[in-house]
């Protein structure tokens, strides 16, 4: 039987959230200078997500952001959450608020950067149609069935504001608890057990075996432990 009080446990640990970039657009402000306004997080509105235990709902709530951004987190604005920063809060290129629907982005974007020129083409043409903010919980509530997590604030410094290409994976919490668990230390036999179980096809990477093979549940001798965490490393996950 399922243990749902561990979802408790994922809190300051690296999260990602995706949404429809609808509303959000880039225009010209002067002097051929580039602006991106939009949201990258709806608060007060419900949606579904996916961890090693099941479905459950979100809510991300109303005054989350407040407290990091009063102390100025520092965060840029990405492409995909890698690569080079587009706009950034600390050099003041990128401004972050909170407002009655969520919080607000507004990026002052480079028209001489190629990336910047791709990205407002490929939003014109609907080929980019997703925002995404990487963040960390700081304080959340769960309901007594834990069914639902409402997230009451995070912390946004050194997280980011990304344009991504693709939107939410339901799978997309068990792989960044696979990553928070390898960089913090925390990785134990039951916990990558658990992991393996929620990420489609993780378990046949890390085991090195074809597709079509028999999954394996769990690491099967003690030194599997240490063989799937080389091997997450090296799968840069």
């Amino acid at each position: 039987m399922s243990d749902f009080t561990s979802r408790a446990d994922r809190r300051n640990v690296r999260e990602n959230r995706f949404r429809p970039i609808d509303g959000c657009e880039i225009r010209e402000v002067g002097n051929g200078n580039l602006r991106f306004t939009g949201y990258a997080s709806v608060t007060e509105t419900p949606y579904e997500m996916q961890d090693w235990l099941g479905d459950y709902t979100e809510v991300v709530r109303r005054g989350a952001f407040s407290k990091t951004l009063a102390e100025g987190a520092d965060v840029p604005f990405k492409l995909n959450h890698d690569g080079m920063t587009l706009a950034r809060t600390k050099s003041g290129t990128m401004r972050l608020s909170e407002d009655s629907t969520g919080l607000h982005v507004e990026a002052d974007l480079d028209p001489n950067n190629g990336q910047v020129r791709d990205i407002r083409s490929a939003m014109e043409r609907g080929d980019l149609d997703e925002m995404s903010f990487a963040f960390r919980v700081t304080r959340q509530e769960w309901s007594p069935d834990y069914t639902q997590r409402d997230i009451t604030e995070v912390n946004m410094n050194k997280g980011d504001v990304s344009i991504v290409n693709y939107g939410a994976n339901p799978h997309t919490a068990g792989l960044t608890s696979l990553r928070s668990a390898l960089s913090d230390g925390t990785l134990d036999r039951e916990r990558l057990a658990e992991l393996i179980r929620s990420v489609p096809d993780l378990a046949d990477m890390l085991a090195d075996r074809p597709a079509d093979a028999a999954p394996e549940a769990e690491p099967k001798r003690s030194d599997d432990l240490s063989l799937y965490e080389a091997r997450l490393r090296r799968l840069n996950l």
